[in-house]
């Protein structure tokens, strides 16, 4: 019997503790993410994983959050973000924008360190306020397609800059939303850039320097050589749906 409960004490640290890999969530995009759409008829179906992650999220204490580094916190928020968006798709499907549904980002629906706060909170309030990292505009997803795609993957702790960069040049790159034109030195950018400019200043100094680097090699230069205007798209609150 000794014996046996040593083998359990020693097991214990390996069961405890909050999985920074994110896998259930994974499982869930990998099954769910269609290139830049993703299939909510699908997981309105089967919604049970979701319902299990955000299950997970809710037991994490504040006193352990404060614990865990920078990167962990940060990826643990920007998942709960889109698993929490998801969810209030599914329990609204079928929609054609999460504009329809009566106050999205204000209802006090996510539920965190025992307690239920909005999706506004943990975006403005957490997210832009405690860390100072823009690339999160390309992290968070508002279920449309003007926003930056879903990852088939969940954000981890390990790989969050390199996910993060990748997110931040795979927005940019993408002509529908962010262009550049060099002949008329005009940036043509989402108006993720104009809401919340004062984000990309804070971090770079101008919103043309922040963008500049994930742009292809000769329209970097050309940004950095010449004053370029910007002008704005329109945003597309359509859902991103497959």
């Amino acid at each position: 019997m000794k014996v046996f409960l040593l083998l359990i004490a020693l097991a214990a640290p390996l069961f405890a503790g909050f999985d920074h890999s994110h896998a259930l969530f994974t499982e869930v995009l990998k099954k769910h993410v269609n290139g830049d759409g993703f299939d909510y008829a699908e997981l309105h179906e089967d919604p049970d994983k979701l319902g299990a992650y955000l299950v997970d999220l809710s037991k994490v204490s504040q006193s352990d959050f404060k614990g865990w580094s920078e990167a962990q916190q940060m990826a643990f928020l920007i998942n709960l973000y889109n698993a929490s968006t998801l969810k209030l798709i599914v329990d609204n499907y079928p929609v054609k924008s999460i504009k329809d549904i009566d106050n999205p980002w204000k209802q006090k629906r996510v539920k965190i360190f025992g307690g239920a706060v909005s999706l506004d909170h943990i975006e403005h309030e957490m997210l832009r306020k405690d860390y100072n990292d823009p690339r999160i505009h390309f992290g968070v997803n508002c279920a449309s397609v003007g926003c930056p795609a879903l990852r088939a993957e969940a954000f981890r702790a390990d790989a969050l800059d390199k996910q993060l960069d990748e997110q931040a040049r795979n927005f940019l790159r993408d002509e529908s939303k962010n262009r550049v034109d060099i002949g008329n030195n005009t940036l043509y950018l989402s108006e993720i850039f104009d809401w919340f400019a004062g984000d990309f200043v804070k971090k770079s100094g101008s919103v043309e320097k922040f963008v500049a680097p994930y742009f292809e090699a000769s329209e970097t230069k050309a940004i950095g050589s010449a004053d370029f205007s910007i002008k704005y798209t329109d945003y597309d609150w359509t859902l991103n749906k497959q």
